[in-house]
């Protein structure tokens, strides 16, 4: 399927000075992926080199009929992800 940068994704990616590829990268590679009740959006997440440190990056996307837009990218801390998983604002899927 046809992966689609947003506008949004591209600004966000130069102002936190995020390589260009790596939101492909946490999509393609992640082992968990999440529906976000609250936002209506899908979230990939996987731990990657990002700023000389391992950290667990999220990618947030929608599923079109012809692609798959990926919306934005930031990290996440441990606690966060437990937080909203726990609250059963995100899904597994």
């Amino acid at each position: 399927m046809k992966i689609v940068y947003t506008d949004h994704l591209e600004f966000r990616l130069k102002i936190r000075s995020i390589p260009y590829n790596l939101p492909r990268e946490v999509f393609h590679g992640s082992k968990e992926h999440y529906y976000d009740l609250a936002t209506r959006h899908y979230l990939a997440i996987k731990k990657v080199e990002f700023a000389g440190k391992a950290r667990e990056m999220v990618v947030t996307y929608d599923k079109k009929k012809y692609a798959v837009e990926l919306i934005t990218i930031h990290p996440i801390r441990p606690y966060q992800k437990h937080g909203r998983v726990n609250s059963g604002r995100w899904r597994k899927i």
